[in-house]
């Protein structure tokens, strides 16, 4: 009994109560090792991996500024395309009626020119003026006011802004530098329309309603002002380069969020925090545009209409802001996406509470097997899912200029397709008695 009672004691340590042999020591040793180098290993995979999520977030916003730079200030289609809408814009057109209005009645003499008019031509004038009350001045100024909104309603001061907007195109691209060839100057670092082609419209407007002496009116200039800021000189080297990038900037911070992602640890949950990261970025972007905007228009000076000044510029910004939307979207759809396949276990519980509702809809719409199709949509399910998800992928990548709600539409599209996979799909079971039956209708049978 003593001998059996030492033997323990005196072993090798195989029964794992003694000491260890020299052996088994360097074997825990080595394995101490590995495990320390594996979380090393890890501690710098993490590291950069969080690196390139950061700068891809970070680039984000600026890939967002430079397809916008591209796509709206590099093609002049698409800048005339995006301008366009204010010739119908209220304030805009209020704006351009004040400013017309104006210009033409500093250049109107009304003695010299009331003077020089004919005899024959008196009764005309007068009636071109008729119902007018009060000094003639002020009746002459609502008159021609009257006239230029009118004009200024309709088609052919629309076709004349998009004119103005194409000319302008080539002075604002190249870096505002104030050219004098075109009908768009930057001055001062305002960037201006010369509306002399609405004037000489509005022109001959009045000659037609009666007030022929508006005809002897010489050229009149007068500049609208799109843009107006003290900072448009200092950003000119950063937007040329933004510009430049155009739409590589997205291609290289997508493939830096994607490094990001291979090179972790956890690559779901890298996937989670790279969209939602991305998605973040641009959001500060949007808040951006917001602020500054309140920014602009408080700083613009007291001559300047300040409702158009605001309309022009939420019009200048529209796809910018579409853009943030849409990123923001798809940020949230794919980190949603990549949650709800994890493990965790509330994710768990959302794929049980799926697949436990499209069971439901499928007994209550009394289907008990779809044949052959189910089995072979249960052999290729992965498959299939994958299917669905590359097809909404590339329907993203080809549509031109998608918005938050075109994410909304395809994102539902892959989920009703996901649901008809699942709906589809019979799974084996195994019924009390170990044998394997397949499909739901199996089990009723």
């Amino acid at each position: 009994m003593a001998a059996n009672a030492d033997g323990p004691a005196a072993g090798d340590g195989a029964s794992g109560s003694g000491p260890l042999g020299d052996a088994e020591r360097a074997e825990l040793t080595a394995l101490r090792a590995r495990m320390a180098g594996t979380r090393s290993r890890h501690r710098v995979r993490s590291f950069f991996s969080a690196l390139l999520i950061t700068l891809a977030a970070v680039l984000a916003p600026l890939s967002a500024v430079a397809v916008w730079a591209a796509d709206i200030v590099g093609n002049t289609d698409r800048y005339v395309a995006t301008m366009a809408p204010l010739a119908d814009n209220p304030q805009v057109r209020a704006a351009v009626t004040d400013q017309v209005t104006s210009a033409v009645m500093d250049r109107i003499d009304l003695d010299s020119l009331l003077s020089s008019v004919a005899p024959s031509d008196l009764p005309a004038v007068k009636a071109a003026l008729g119902g007018i009350s009060g000094p003639i001045t002020s009746g002459v100024t609502d008159f021609v006011h009257g006239t230029v909104a009118t004009f200024v309603s309709s088609s052919a001061f629309s076709t004349i802004w998009e004119e103005l907007n194409r000319r302008a195109h080539a002075t604002v691209v190249d870096a505002l530098t104030g050219s004098n060839d075109s009908a768009v100057q930057v001055e001062h670092n305002t960037v201006t329309l010369d509306l002399a082609p609405v004037v000489a419209g509005v022109k001959q407007q009045l000659v037609d309603r009666g007030l022929k002496v508006a005809g002897r009116l010489p050229d009149v200039h007068t500049d609208f002002t799109l843009l107006k800021s003290d900072e448009i000189g200092r950003v000119k080297t950063g937007f040329r380069a933004l510009q430049l990038a155009g739409d590589w900037l997205p291609v290289i911070t997508v493939v830096i969020a994607g490094a990001g992602v291979l090179l972790a640890v956890r690559r779901r949950r890298a996937l989670v925090a790279a969209a939602l990261g991305v998605a973040a970025g641009v959001a500060v972007l949007g808040i951006a545009l917001a602020l500054f905007r309140t920014f602009y228009l408080d700083h613009l000076s007291p001559d300047v209409h300040h409702a158009a000044a605001a309309a022009i510029y939420d019009q200048v910004v529209r796809f910018l802001r579409a853009s943030v939307r849409m990123v923001i979207t798809l940020g949230v759809v794919v980190a949603l996406g990549a949650w709800l396949s994890g493990s965790g276990q509330w994710a768990v519980r959302v794929r049980t509470m799926w697949e436990s509702g499209i069971a439901a809809v499928r007994e209550a719409a009394g289907v008990r097997s779809t044949g052959p199709v189910g089995p072979w949509v249960d052999r290729f399910r992965v498959w299939l899912r994958w299917v669905v998800v590359a097809v909404a992928s590339v329907v993203l990548a080809l549509w031109p200029y998608p918005t938050g709600m075109v994410i909304f539409w395809i994102a539902l599209v892959t989920v009703a397709g996901l649901a008809v996979i699942e709906f589809l799909d019979e799974r084996p079971a195994v019924d009390t008695t170990g044998g394997a039956e397949r499909g739901s209708g199996a089990l009723t049978s």
